[in-house]
């Protein structure tokens, strides 16, 4: 099954204003957090195409950035390794579970902007 989410994001044109823009969001990065955290306590296994789709669609949005926006943001610093990113997103999903998965990843990216020490 293919999951879909239709979310308003706000994008900063090339003058620094910002729009709203509404974009549908498919794959399993659609699954509500309620969802993807039981999924993976049945197969833990899971949890890996759930990062592989976090990592895809962050990069997918670090590539679309406006120039001067996230350039040189590393999306796997040394301070904050693929594993610490994952219990992020499970952290974040245990906390959130009326929130979408896509929405944890989204905080992950934020995260990252400025990586905790």
């Amino acid at each position: 099954m293919i999951r879909e989410l239709l979310v308003v994001l706000m994008v900063a044109g090339e003058t620094g204003s910002a729009s709203a823009q509404a974009v549908k969001i498919v794959g399993i990065g659609a699954t509500p957090c309620s969802q993807f955290t039981a999924e993976i306590g049945r197969t833990p296994a899971t949890e890996r195409d759930f990062f592989a789709w976090a990592q895809g669609f962050m990069s997918g949005a670090l590539i679309r950035s406006p120039p001067g926006v996230d350039e040189g943001l590393d999306l796997t610093p040394p301070g904050f390794p693929l594993a610490r990113q994952a219990e992020f997103l499970r952290s974040y999903c245990q906390a959130h579970s009326e929130q979408d998965f896509m929405d944890a990843v989204r905080a992950l990216y934020r995260t990252l902007r400025a990586p905790p020490t």
